[in-house]
């Protein structure tokens, strides 16, 4: 019996691998592979022909899904151990990565791999870039002699750490709304604080709403922020985001995701309240959930003439935005949009603020 694939299964193994290993990349650890594969990979991703590292995809995906199958046969009149590679692709692989906003051609069987092709050394005649078809090749070697599920997993965050690569090489436009309600703006908010962002995302929604705040009130503020992972004792910040009125800090604050206890209270007080004398301080915290001993603690910093708040994100930037009316609520947005149209923020960060936006005009919910 000819083996089988499951569309759907082949579809949620793709989401997974793709999503953890966006969120490693965030964090700068991307996935291993040996030296060869690697090699292969760097010839593939410089081909100008994109059918090789897109039928790949699926022959991984095949490997993964049933051993029976001959990779190397990609149309189902190749035999009882071939698949169907275009069926594959097109119900799966190009509608996943168009999704992921990766460039890719409209489909690898309808040019390059046409007439029944197999992914032989006699297909090479005719090829254009026949070093990255031998690439290709070399690594369709290495699936093929493995049956060992966490080598041919390796290999697939790996495709897809180099898919994200090229994906960050692109240039994508911001979404925008010519207009956005209030209620729309709550679900923006909380749309990006429940996207994995390697923290970038609350603290962007911060830096937006406090810009939003100086320019439409004119206030005389510099409002200085911590790229994500720059420690502020090492680069004498007070917090996150710091404010200065001619020279002064007149407000500091730190964005985080996680729950603030006594001890991270106690810390900041004495590494940067105390040493950098400011009198108002802002935990943004995600969720309205806080710890009681962390309020305790603050209270007693009252008493010293420091005053420290826990502000949950969204509630504080929803509330400031519905005083600041209809003009307000467009300058977060184009706050916004300047921070994350900066080339070093993560295109990924950039295709889910568009996603957002798209779900937000077409009234869709999550």
């Amino acid at each position: 019996m000819m083996p089988q694939i499951g569309y759907s299964a082949a579809r949620d193994t793709l989401e997974k691998h793709f999503a953890e290993v966006e969120d490693a990349s965030f964090e700068g650890a991307p996935p291993t592979v040996e030296a060869g594969i690697v090699d292969a990979y760097d010839v593939m991703f410089k081909s100008r022909t994109q059918a090789f590292r897109e039928a790949l995809l699926g022959c991984i995906l095949a490997r993964l899904h049933d051993k029976g199958i001959n990779i190397r046969l990609p149309y189902t009149g190749h035999g009882q151990d071939a698949y169907n590679g275009r069926t594959l692709d097109e119900k799966v692989v190009n509608p996943f990565l168009r999704s992921k906003k990766i460039p890719c051609s409209k489909g690898p069987f309808l040019n390059v791999f046409r007439r029944s092709v197999q992914f032989t050394e006699d297909a090479r005649r005719g090829k254009r870039d026949t070093k990255a078809y031998d690439a290709f090749l070399s690594v369709i070697t290495v699936l093929e002699k493995t049956g060992d599920q966490d080598l041919l997993t390796d290999i697939l965050r790996y495709h897809f750490h180099r898919f994200i690569q090229l994906r960050e090489a692109t240039v994508i436009e911001m979404a925008k709304l010519r207009r956005i309600s209030l209620q729309q703006c709550e679900e923006l908010i909380s749309g990006l604080l429940n996207t994995q962002s390697g923290g970038r995302f609350p603290m962007f929604v911060i830096v937006s709403a406090f810009e939003t705040l100086k320019k439409t009130l004119g206030l005389d503020w510099d409002i200085e922020y911590q790229g994500i992972n720059v420690a502020d004792g090492a680069s004498g910040a007070g917090g996150d985001v710091t404010i200065k009125d001619a020279g002064k800090v007149v407000l500091a604050a730190e964005v985080t995701e996680r729950l603030v206890d006594r001890s991270r209270v106690v810390s900041t007080f004495d590494t940067k309240i105390a040493p950098n004398a400011i009198e108002d301080y802002l935990f943004f915290i995600k969720n309205r959930v806080q710890a009681a001993a962390a309020v305790e603690q603050a209270k007693r910093y009252f008493s010293q003439g420091h005053e420290i708040n826990f502000l949950e994100i969204t509630n504080w930037i929803v509330t400031m935005l519905s005083v600041l009316g209809r003009k307000g609520r467009q300058l977060f947005i184009n706050e916004m949009v300047c921070l994350l149209d900066d080339i070093a923020v993560p295109a990924a960060l950039k295709v889910a603020w568009n996603e957002i936006i798209v779900r937000i005009a077409s009234g869709t919910p999550e």
